[in-house]
Formats: C-alpha cells, sequence, structure tokens
C-alpha cells in the first residue's frame, strides 16, 4: 500500500464522513439517553425496552435499506452529471418510499402480536408493548426522512441532515426527561414517555428537512426539474432491483442481532438488561462505521460514475482502513473501562457485573464489524447487491446463530455464548465482503485497460 496515494482520500473521505457520523452519534446518543433514563426506572423496564427494540428494527433497518438502493443511482448519475435523471429517480423514490413506509408499518403492527409467544416475562411483556405500539407511528416519518437523507448523500451533501438530526435529538432527550420522569408539568409516563418522545422528534426531522427541500436551491433545482409522470416504471423497477436486496440484507444482519437478544432474554431479566447495555455502547462505535461507510458509496458511487475505476478502488480501500482503524479503538477503550461504563445505565450489581463482562466481547468484534459495513458500503455504491445479500445470509443465518446458540445453551456459556456466535458471523462477513470488492475493482480496471489497449 503506497500511503502516499491514500492520504488525500483518507482526507476527502473524513471530511465527507464527518458529517453522517456526527448524525449517527446524535441518533444513538438518544437511544443511550432512552437506555439510561428507563434504566433507572427498573431492570424489567430496561430488558422491555431492548425487548420491543429488538423487534422494531426488524421493520426499521427493511425501511432503511430500502432508501439505501436509491444512493448508488443517485451518486452514478450525479456523477455523470445526468441532473434530469437525478431529478427523476428523487420523484419515484418519494412515491416508492411513502408506499413502503405504510406497508411497514401494517407488516410491524401485525408482528406485534406474536410478541406473547416469544418467552419473555410478563413484566417485560407489559411494559414492552406499551413501548412498541407508541413507536409504531414514527417508522413513517422516519422512513421518509431517511429517504431524503440518501438522496442527499448520494449528490454529495451530508451536512443538513447532522444539523436537523442533531437539533431532534436535543428535543428527544429534553423530551424524555420530562415525559419518562414527569417535569415540566407532564404525568411521568415510564416507557411511553421514551416512546412519545421518539416519536414527535422523527417528526419534526421529517417537517425540517422537507422545508430544506422546498427553500434550499441545491435541492430546490431537481425538484424544479420534475416532469410527468409521476412515476417511471422502468426507473422504479431499476431502483427496485437495488432496494429490494438492501432491504433483506439489512434485515438478515439485524435479525441475527434480534433473534440474539431473544435468546439472552430466554436466560432472564439480568442477562438482557446486561445485553442491552453492552449493545447500546456497540451501536455508538457503531456510528462511526456507519459515517465512513456512507461516504464510501459517496465517493466511490461518484468515481465509479465518472469512470475513474483506479480511484473508485483506492476510495473504497481508504474507507475499509479508516473505519477498522477508528472501531478499534473504540474496542480498547470498552475494554479500559468496561467495569465502569454499566454504572451509567443501571444500579444492579449483577447488571452491572455481566455487563462488563460482554463489552469485552463487543470489543472484540468491532474491527470485524467495522470491515463488514465498509466493505459492504463499497459494494452498495457499485449496486451489487444480489451475491452479498446470499454471503450474509450464510455469515449471519448459518453461522451466527447457531454457533449463538450451541455455546449458549449446549455449552452453558449463557449470553457470553451468545456474543461469540455474532462475533463469528461477522468475521464470516467481513471477509466475504472485502474478497468481493476486491476482486470486482480489480475486474473493472482490468477491463477499462484492456479497452484502452493498455
Amino acid at each position: 500500500m503506497n500511503l502516499r496515494e491514500y492520504l488525500p482520500f483518507y482526507k476527502r473521505n473524513i471530511a465527507m464522513a464527518l458529517p453522517v457520523m456526527l448524525t449517527q452519534a446524535g441518533q444513538v446518543t438518544v437511544q443511550l439517553a432512552d437506555n439510561i433514563m428507563v434504566g433507572h426506572l427498573g431492570t424489567a423496564q430496561l430488558a422491555s425496552v431492548s425487548f420491543a427494540n429488538s423487534i422494531f428494527i426488524l421493520g426499521m433497518v427493511f425501511g432503511i435499506g430500502f432508501t439505501q438502493g436509491l444512493t448508488p443511482h443517485i451518486g452514478q448519475s450525479f456523477g455523470r452529471g445526468e441532473h434530469q435523471r437525478v431529478s427523476s429517480l428523487l420523484k419515484n423514490s418519494l412515491v416508492l418510499n411513502s408506499i413502503t413506509a405504510l406497508l411497514l408499518t401494517g407488516v410491524m403492527f401485525l408482528a406485534g402480536k406474536l410478541m406473547n409467544v416469544m418467552g419473555q416475562t410478563d413484566q417485560v411483556l407489559f411494559y414492552g408493548k406499551e413501548y412498541y405500539n407508541i413507536l409504531l407511528y414514527s417508522l413513517l416519518p422516519f422512513l421518509l426522512f431517511f429517504g431524503l437523507r440518501q438522496f442527499s448523500e448520494g449528490i454529495g451533501i451530508t451536512k443538513y441532515a447532522m444539523y436537523i438530526t442533531l437539533f431532534a435529538n436535543f428535543i428527544n432527550i429534553v423530551l424524555n426527561w420530562a415525559l419518562i420522569y414527569g417535569h415540566f408539568g407532564f404525568e411521568a409516563m415510564g416507557v411511553r414517555g421514551a416512546a412519545t418522545a421518539t416519536l414527535i422528534s422523527r417528526v419534526i426531522m421529517l417537517l425540517l428537512f422537507a422545508y430544506l427541500f422546498i427553500k434550499l436551491e441545491c435541492y430546490k433545482k431537481y425538484i424544479t426539474l420534475f416532469v410527468a409522470p409521476l412515476i417511471n416504471i422502468n426507473l422504479m423497477f431499476k431502483v427496485l432491483k437495488t432496494s429490494i436486496p438492501l432491504s433483506f440484507q439489512n434485515v438478515v444482519e439485524i435479525t441475527a442481532f434480534s433473534l440474539s437478544a431473544i435468546m439472552v432474554g430466554w436466560l432472564g431479566e439480568v442477562p438482557l438488561a446486561s445485553h442491552q447495555v453492552a449493545m447500546s455502547m456497540s451501536s455508538f462505535s457503531f456510528m462511526i462505521a456507519l459515517g465512513i461507510g456512507a461516504a464510501a458509496t459517496i465517493r466511490v458511487s461518484h468515481q465509479y460514475g465518472y469512470g475513474d475505476y483506479k480511484s473508485m478502488r483506492i476510495a473504497g480501500f481508504a474507507s475499509i482502513h479508516l473505519s477498522v482503524a477508528l472501531m478499534a479503538l473504540c474496542g480498547v477503550a470498552y475494554i479500559i473501562f468496561r467495569n465502569y461504563i454499566p454504572i451509567i445505565y443501571t444500579q444492579d450489581p449483577m447488571v452491572r457485573e455481566m455487563a462488563a463482562t460482554l463489552l469485552i466481547m463487543a470489543a472484540l468484534f468491532q474491527v470485524f464489524d467495522a470491515a463488514q459495513l465498509a466493505s459492504l458500503a463499497c459494494l452498495r455504491a457499485l449496486a451489487d447487491v444480489k451475491i452479498p445479500l446470499l454471503q450474509s445470509l450464510f455469515s449471519y443465518y448459518f453461522v451466527s446463530l447457531p454457533m449463538g446458540y450451541l455455546f449458549s445453551f449446549t455449552l452453558n456459556m449463557g449470553a457470553v455464548g451468545v456474543w461469540i456466535g455474532l462475533l463469528s458471523g461477522l468475521a464470516f462477513a467481513s471477509v466475504l465482503f472485502l474478497y468481493r470488492f476486491n476482486s470486482l475493482s480489480k475486474k473493472l480496471i482490468l477491463q477499462q485497460n484492456e479497452s484502452k489497449g493498455i
């Protein structure tokens, strides 16, 4: 590796990734605030939020994956200077995302009816249902906001989503404090308050971003290019060919994590609450990989659109290097502070002790998580989604979940065993995705050189 060749790519990728990282940091900070404030209500309440989120997140990440299918098409068309096509992609995506969000809300409502048969305690079920049923209303505004954000990232603008998210998250935290505990004249709503605060903040996020799309020229010019008909069938199917596999790919990964949380719940409230503490911290560092992954999708898709495949490859690997290095540092911090982090969440000494152990496991899979996400983001930029979906199925369903059950219940390692399964699945996925991006980028460069007679 030539460091001098990579250095400018590191700088550009970081500059583009930073607003996305701060956006993700804001969202994860709200989740942390939720968990901390709910955790002080009791172990059952903390476990119930973990349980409800493990189900709700299935629909949410499916929807997010669907919106992400737009980004590579926007990025490639933007890179080629095809602004009318970019406008048409925006128009069609607004229709697709609205329909998908409504359908998902209905599906997730029905999925919530299955909570009674998932082996949780009565208290976890009671509080979990309260939280989940309110959170369902936030799915539509959240996914519409995310669709606008994906368009914005596709044309290389990441700062406005950051501003909106940070503002809305501040409102969310204030509302959490007011509604969970009963301040500013509100009644103390407990876990219902946490869900209500999330709902209000997500509505605010959508309204603010919609306002910017109408007012700012960088977005408005694409709206003024809208032409009839409302739906371009050919273009819509082109986006769907990317969006649908991405949706299922996201679901495959998050299903492994959600089912793992449910398996931990079979062990009792203390293991489940401990799992939530460790997973919350892991989600906090995950924002770094998400930010760099978003930058990778933008930079790789733009270079692909320009036809500069060598720069495309370097931009991709620069993102992978950065993601692995930064998340490895987070892992070191989790190990060093593993006995102190759980104190923030709970007063229960048993939860604190178990969470400290799980934080070591969370630290170990940071590197693999970083590598798989950044590599997958590079493949997404190339609209390569079908083979990675199959690789995800293998890594998470045939490696992660079986190994988690084996180590946890057959070998009696408890919650640690479940985390060993998660670590194994991420390791397999990272190797498979990295190998595929390496192969595809080399192939593109070789074909381009042959066409030029080099």
